[in-house]
């Protein structure tokens, strides 16, 4: 288990410098256009870089059953800052997603993601078989869930409460509750929630564009056009780091939610499937540790945390492939920014702390014979 930690670690800081680079060569363009020094957004990045790092190991050194205990006080808290940022927070585009704190932008709703898998968790392990009943155990974790949704859906942001209840939802099933109970509920919410992203005019437009795209051919967007582009150009080897053409202001967010397009381009084919093993080994990885562990509570939170993490990479990097309509979540340790580079590293911290304990029950089982 310890060697599994170890690779995990790695992994996980190839991502960081990885994404340290590309952001660098993606972002410099822009810097210089809007008359900042040509490393101006990748300083920004590298120091947040720091911060993910030290928070992954600080975080690996907390015993995970803590949470257990402030779970609830935590999900009260970040409950607070998402009414805040509906009511004081700092958005663009039409959507009011952030609190800036101290001068850093802040987003709440990753916060919320986070410790909502951390409290769901430890509901259902103290559930037990009760989970498997929607009046005695199903529907107190579906309150939560419906809260912390619905707060993120009203920012807006529909892709993060999608997220957050595919998430959710999981790790209930995978926690005992029943399927045919969750599926109609999720059916029932689909419904509802599809209604309401139609209300929602840069949502409904993204729909449109997307089935658009599907009945008639073409592309969903000139981003996702770009972003095609990028790939394609990169060829099997990749045009080398630092010779992306289309980061020279063609693709918009090229340093962040699409990222993926100009790390396609610059590494290639055989660049972009090497990303993606080592995030389907951050899964499987994430996976063994939650099985080896003898808690409960344990290996739902480890499981939470990994599907999460994976669900996001796959969310983005079909976005960048115009396999689903677009988003705005960013590539785990790789995107440029803060909140959610910060709380995936908290997250690896997390599990790696699971796989740490299940590393020490092993050796005390054995000095005990």
């Amino acid at each position: 288990m310890k060697n599994l930690t170890n690779i995990l670690y790695l992994l996980v800081i190839s991502l960081l410098v990885l994404g340290s680079v590309i952001v660098f060569s993606a972002s410099s363009s822009v810097s210089i256009s809007k008359g900042y020094d040509l490393s101006m957004f990748f300083t920004s990045h590298a120091w947040k870089v720091l911060v993910a790092f030290i928070l992954m190991i600080v975080f690996s050194y907390i015993p995970y059953t803590i949470y257990l205990k402030w779970s609830k006080f935590l999900l009260f808290g970040s409950i607070v800052l998402l009414v805040l940022t509906l009511l004081v927070g700092w958005g663009t585009k039409g959507a009011v997603r952030w609190l800036v704190i101290g001068g850093i932008k802040f987003q709440p709703s990753e916060l919320a993601r986070l410790i909502l898998i951390v409290h769901i968790a430890g509901m259902v392990f103290k559930k037990g078989v009760k989970i498997k009943s929607f009046k005695n155990g199903l529907v107190y974790p579906l309150f939560w869930i419906f809260a912390i949704a619905l707060l993120v859906f009203l920012q807006p942001n529909v892709s993060m409460s999608v997220i957050i209840v595919l998430t959710s939802f999981t790790v209930l099933y995978v926690g005992g509750a029943r399927l045919n109970q969750l599926a109609s509920i999720l059916f029932t919410l689909g419904v509802i929630g599809g209604s309401m992203m139609l209300m929602i005019s840069h949502s409904r437009q993204r729909i449109f564009d997307f089935i658009n795209s599907v009945v008639n051919g073409g592309e969903i967007n000139h981003q996702v056009l770009q972003s095609k582009i990028a790939m394609g150009s990169g060829g099997l080897f990749g045009v080398g780091f630092g010779a992306s053409r289309q980061s020279d202001l063609f693709l918009p967010e090229s340093f962040g939610d699409f990222i993926f397009s100009i790390l396609g381009e610059e590494t290639g084919f055989l660049g972009a499937c090497c990303v993606l093993l080592i995030y389907l080994a951050i899964f499987v990885i994430g996976l063994i540790i939650a099985k080896r562990n003898k808690d409960g509570y344990a290996q739902l939170l480890a499981f939470g945390l990994t599907f999460n993490l994976a669900l996001s990479a796959f969310i983005n990097i079909a976005v960048v492939t115009g396999i689903i309509p677009t988003t705005g979540i960013t590539l785990p340790f790789i995107s440029f920014g803060g909140t959610s580079l910060w709380l995936s590293a908290v997250s690896i911290g997390i599990i790696v702390n699971i796989g740490l304990d299940t590393h020490k029950r092993r050796i005390m089982r054995l000095a005990t014979g």
